[in-house]
């Protein structure tokens, strides 16, 4: 459903948004605990003064969030490059997650393109890694649209609740 594509701005999370960023996460927890390697209950813990610090806005280290003209956060990934010497080529995509009522609007495809696109400017990056459960379909197709390319399955990833996950691994290449 493309085709109702809302007005969005795609930004970096900033310090100010800490608390809308961390309910956001939460909820991504709590509606989809076998899409992502973090527990509700672990994250449920952590207190915002400590989420406020986590919060980079770095070139190479950042949270991009997907705000409506109203300034609603409809949508969120993270960006992290390897920083050893024999690894700084790559990057990961993290915490993909946007909210049910602003599913099929492209948001989640505009947030990708976003790190795609700034990964062109960091020099020597040369592929972005992204894990995935493989029973999220919908988004292993995204991803696969956008250039992503399977290179492995993770037999038991993730294990929550008795329930074994298994998780597609993928990359974009520059």
């Amino acid at each position: 459903m493309e085709g109702r594509e809302t007005m969005i701005l795609i930004r970096n999370i900033q310090s100010a948004d800490a608390e809308a960023y961390w309910n956001l996460r939460l909820e991504a927890l709590q509606m989809n605990p076998e899409a992502f390697g973090t527990s509700y209950e672990e994250a449920a813990r952590v207190p915002l003064s400590d989420v406020v610090k986590q919060i980079q806005n770095k070139r190479d280290h950042y949270i991009l969030g997907a705000f409506t003209k109203d300034h609603q956060l409809a949508g969120m990934t993270g960006f992290r490059r390897e920083q050893k010497i024999k690894t700084q080529h790559k990057g990961t995509i993290w915490g993909v997650y946007v909210p049910s009522t602003y599913r099929g609007q492209g948001i989640a495809k505009k947030l990708l393109l976003e790190v795609i696109s700034q990964g062109r400017k960091l020099e020597g990056l040369k592929q972005i890694n992204l894990s995935v459960v493989t029973t999220n379909q919908a988004a292993v197709k995204l991803y696969r649209k956008l250039g992503f390319e399977t290179y492995g399955i993770e037999k038991n990833a993730l294990e929550y609740h008795g329930q074994e996950y298994n998780e597609e691994l993928m990359a974009y290449f520059y």
